[in-house]
């Protein structure tokens, strides 16, 4: 079996292909991204000498059609596993034009291409943030209206719905998942526990957006991968699964467990403007790839934190090289 990963540069790709060459026997994985912002050579620079040949890397745009085409021409791919996409929610509301570029025009190019290429699945890699604010007792199910606040959220959207658009249109096999928010090793430095943890090592003030009680489902990254490879194997043609812990912590207390491992002060806590379009709570309901592929997430919060804090603070080479591409952030989600 062969697979293609887009973004698998990134932080959850990256981590996708990992947790499948270990625990699984792929025949190769080939990872195409074109290595922007959040993706980094320097995340994936242990996969070839661990894994040899089953692991092949390749530069490329997903909007590129004829380098798409090449690409899948050249083996028969088992599945097509859409990670890329730019993420960087901050920076969407200053040009929506990266996110539509990606998020759409490159879902479609890779839709056209794996379809073209005779791929057996392509699975659409998506967000809760799709749904929009949930501030009911009622969590989102793959049902619920798409109410996206953001630019970024609103290409994820399309992406999402374009892909079913090809499987009814055309046939094609397509399986979405829509998870809640990730944590854990090789998380590009902007994102909320990331930035918390080194701001916290350098006894840095750590800005909080508002109030800080913006509620999110936090997921172990290896989690994730696993509901990702379960849908693969296992999903229905055609299907959407969310994918979450059931676990909630709103961003403050997340910042204020950090603090206390580092021994650090809430002194450095720092309230600052809310994020255009920051939405106040997602919440979404798993019950279907718990029941239907038998998935469920086997990590606990607050030790996976603890351990996601350890790592960057015996990790710093690799969050100092990924930091040096650009600038300090704040965070994101």
């Amino acid at each position: 079996m062969r697979l293609l990963v887009t973004g698998g540069c990134g932080f959850i790709g990256s981590n996708f292909i990992r947790y499948v060459l270990q625990h699984y026997d792929p025949e190769s994985i080939t990872n195409v991204d074109l290595l922007t912002q959040a993706g980094s050579l320097h995340t994936t620079a242990d996969l070839a000498e661990r894994f040899g040949d089953r692991y092949e890397f390749i530069r490329a745009d997903i909007a590129d059609r004829g380098k798409m085409n090449e690409i899948l021409s050249e083996h028969c791919y088992y599945g097509v596993i859409n990670f890329a996409g730019e993420s960087q929610v901050d920076r969407n509301t200053v040009s929506a034009a990266d996110f539509i570029y990606s998020n759409v025009v490159g879902t479609s190019v890779l839709l056209d291409a794996a379809r073209e290429h005779g791929v057996k699945r392509f699975v659409q890699v998506s967000t809760d943030e799709v749904y929009g604010s949930n501030e009911s007792q009622v969590p989102s199910l793959e049902s619920s209206m798409l109410r996206p606040s953001s630019p970024h959220s609103a290409s994820k959207a399309a992406g999402d719905l374009l892909a079913l658009s090809y499987h009814k249109t055309y046939g094609q096999d397509v399986v979405i998942t829509r998870s809640s928010n990730n944590y854990g090793p090789y998380q590009f430095p902007e994102k909320l526990i990331p930035v918390t943890i080194l701001r916290a090592l350098a006894n840095k003030p750590m800005p909080v957006y508002g109030d800080g009680l913006q509620m999110r489902d936090w997921l172990y990254v290896e989690d994730h991968c696993a509901a990702v490879f379960d849908v693969l194997m296992s999903g229905v043609s055609g299907s959407i699964y969310n994918v979450a812990s059931g676990v909630e912590y709103n961003n403050l207390d997340v910042v204020r467990m950090i603090l206390k491992q580092l021994n650090r002060s809430e002194e450095l806590i720092r309230f600052v403007k809310n994020r255009l379009a920051h939405d106040r709570r997602y919440s979404i309901d798993s019950t279907k790839v718990r029941k239907e592929i038998g998935w469920k997430p086997l990590h606990e919060f607050e030790s996976m934190l603890a351990r996601t804090v350890e790592w960057y603070r015996i990790n710093e080479p690799w969050w100092r090289a990924v930091l040096n591409r650009g600038a300090d952030p704040i965070y994101s989600r």
